[in-house]
């Protein structure tokens, strides 16, 4: 699910090169976007002390945790729940092989880390708070969405670029995963032409809700923001939200917040901010599609940068599409 790559290198040349040949088009105004945020994702990498095997090991981490969600989830609800929600024969087969994909990531991940000559990870205990079939499905979506933003953030942070293949194999399948739950879910497959990348911390973040308990060992160095959750509109009404309807949201950290932070391809930079009061919450921006990561945060650069140090909750996720 998350975790890799050094492209820094690879995009200043291909900068490079743009400029060079006048004949070719220059880089887009999004691409230059992409680029900048490889940039400042290496520069967070260093910051939190993150080397190329503590990536490995939140991958594997976050990977423990998928493989485990469709094992638990399969073992405790029988396929004719499945079947009573629309799939058929040959959607619920390929439904359960992305359990099997998520256990065979798992094994890719700990025979890297092994011959690195680290103990890989241990898998957790883990909530899902199942309870049928129906929210088993809508999850997945969810955590399929968030491990395609978690390799796509980490993917400036790895310095071996032997990494590269091996990360951008488990990607391309994660993304195939997410497009077919969607499609069987009745939902547009592809709302929005670019995912989204997220760091580490924010991608651990939404990770530990699930988490109960790591054996010695297993746990990683790091910690979770503090949770964020929405308390209007109903989950339910959320994707047909319009921009400039206000959400309202609710977090320890909420009365430091001045700002809510939507984080999505289409905004620019990256991430869409806009003012927050704890009463009545706060609107929602224009050209956001698809999954959108929503923070609570103490500034609102003009950049559409959204950094670690002034994240104070969240993410939380928001299905626009």
């Amino acid at each position: 699910m998350p975790s890799i790559i050094k492209t820094t290198g690879v995009l200043a040349g291909l900068m490079a090169a743009v400029s060079a040949l006048p004949a070719q088009p220059k880089l887009s105004e999004r691409q230059t976007d992409i680029y900048q945020l490889a940039k400042r994702q290496n520069a967070a990498a260093t910051a939190l002390g993150l080397a190329d095997v503590d990536i490995l090991q939140f991958a594997l981490t976050l990977e423990w945790l998928e493989a485990s969600f469709y094992q638990q989830g399969f073992a405790q609800f029988p396929d004719d729940q499945f079947v009573a929600l629309g799939l058929n024969a040959a959607q619920l087969a390929d439904l359960k092989g992305i359990g099997t994909s998520e256990a065979a990531h798992v094994g890719l991940l700990q025979s890297a880390i092994a011959q690195a000559g680290v103990q890989p990870v241990q898998p957790c205990t883990y909530n899902f708070g199942f309870t049928d079939a129906a929210g088993m499905v809508a999850t997945a979506g969810v955590l399929e969405s968030v491990g395609i933003s978690a390799y796509l953030g980490a993917a400036p942070l790895v310095s071996d670029g032997g990494i590269l293949s091996t990360a951008a194999s488990i990607l391309t399948v994660e993304a195939r995963h997410q497009s077919f739950i969607r499609s069987a879910s009745g939902v547009a497959v592809s709302p929005s032409p670019l995912d989204t990348p997220l760091g580490p911390k924010a991608i651990f973040s939404l990770a530990a809700p699930f988490i109960t308990a790591c054996p010695a060992g297993s746990n990683l160095i790091l910690t979770a923001f503090p949770a964020l959750s929405m308390t209007s509109p109903a989950a339910a009404d959320v994707k047909s939200l319009v921009a400039g309807t206000n959400i309202q949201v609710k977090s320890d950290a909420a009365s430091n917040a001045s700002f809510c932070a939507f984080t999505n391809s289409g905004a620019p930079g990256g991430t869409a901010f806009t003012p927050f009061v704890a009463a009545t919450g706060c609107a929602l921006p224009p050209n956001l599609a698809g999954i959108v990561y929503v923070t609570l945060t103490s500034n609102a650069p003009a950049t559409g940068v959204l950094t670690d140090d002034i994240t104070l909750a969240g993410p939380m996720v928001m299905q626009l599409s």
